[in-house]
């Protein structure tokens, strides 16, 4: 595949200028909790790690012979590295790097110094962190290939099928233009959009690609940004799996986003509750092995109070779009479901299948 020296050393000097001028804050690493060794590989079949990182994301999918990693984890951490380690990785066929977020690259360096990568993939858009910039110096410094893929591309490695979903281009907008892609294994297939929200999975849906997988990661960690309607049914996941971090500040996973996924007839498993969650097949049937037991959002009130919701909170509602989401933020306060018909455009019938998906409610 092409290198792009020449734009990977432009974005390098612009991230290093950029960054001479802004002051950051880091804080130590706060996790001595030590983790489970990690599994033996079985040979013949594949096995997705959606690894436990805390707040970000890393999922490793690796066969006998080879591997693509998925983002690194968190900038102030070594669990990606020390779970590739245990696992007894040395090579890595495909590193990438959803989107420049700290949270997704955060150990990419780590990663590129401490095993034999062949190849980093990144979207193009740049940051300014500190995070960022040592990632395009270890692949500059490593000799790494880079590769900037787009939609529509689609690359066999090692018998994964690999279809780029998303960005078509990019214009600086990070999480939006994650790096998105379904990965096939004969007849089982996984999605994984990164941080892409409702309006990049619609254009996902647009572009008539075939969405439909077994094993949907659920967007942004799970946040109601990502995971809308429109998407759940056009991948028609039986199994979804969110990365997360305990008691996380930005409550992820949202309540509305599990129910809407359960509701799309998913089983749902997340990194801050089952661990590290993986998935063997051979290519026919697949298994899915946690750490420990747990129920995503426990406890919590799975619905969307449409009297409080945000716009994208009321997409995630059977049949809700942006403009029915706006008509009903600015004709709000209801005191039925039922009332929902005095907007337009919103029919018994549209009442009837949201009251069926049973997500909407008031007071919730």
């Amino acid at each position: 595949m092409k290198k792009k020296w020449l734009f990977l050393v432009g974005i390098l000097v612009m991230a290093l200028f950029l960054a001479g001028c802004l002051e950051r804050v880091k804080t130590p690493a706060d996790n001595d909790t030590e983790k489970p060794a990690p599994p033996e590989r079985n040979a013949g079949e594949l096995t997705a790690h959606f690894i436990d990182v805390g707040q970000g994301d890393a999922t490793l999918f690796e066969t006998e012979d080879y591997a693509i990693l998925i983002d690194t984890g968190n900038w102030n951490d070594t669990d990606a590295v020390e779970y590739l380690e245990k696992l007894g990785v040395s090579k890595i066929d495909i590193v990438v790097g959803t989107h420049p977020d700290s949270d997704h690259i955060g150990q990419l360096d780590k990663v590129i110094e401490q095993f034999e990568v062949s190849e980093v993939w990144l979207s193009g858009n740049v940051s300014t962190s500190d995070t960022f910039i040592r990632a395009l110096e270890a692949i500059e410094a490593n000799s790494t290939d880079y590769y900037e893929p787009r939609t529509g591309e689609t690359f066999d490695v090692g018998g994964m099928e690999i279809e780029v979903l998303h960005p078509a281009e990019v214009t600086g907008k990070g999480n939006e233009e994650s790096i998105s892609m379904k990965i096939t294994y004969k007849d089982v297939s996984f999605i994984m959009t990164g941080d892409a929200g409702v309006k990049e999975e619609q254009e996902m849906i647009d572009s008539g690609a075939e969405l439909d997988a077994e094993i949907l990661h659920l967007g942004h960690h799970g946040s109601n940004t990502s995971s809308g309607t429109a998407f759940l049914k056009a991948v028609s996941p039986e199994v979804a799996i969110y990365s997360a971090g305990i008691d996380n500040s930005y409550g992820h996973p949202h309540a509305e986003v599990i129910a809407a996924a359960e509701n799309a007839g998913a089983k749902v498993y997340g990194t801050d509750v089952n661990g590290t969650v993986r998935v063997e097949t051979d290519g026919i049937s697949y298994e899915v092995l946690i750490e420990k037991d747990g129920i995503a959002v426990e406890g919590k009130n799975r619905c969307i109070d449409i009297n409080i919701a945000s716009s994208a909170e009321l997409q995630e509602i059977e049949g809700i779009g942006p403009a029915l989401a706006e008509a009903i933020i600015e004709a709000r306060p209801f005191d039925a479901i039922e009332e929902l018909d005095s907007i337009k455009g919103i029919g018994q019938g549209k009442i009837d299948a949201i009251k069926e998906q049973g997500l909407a409610c008031i007071g919730g």
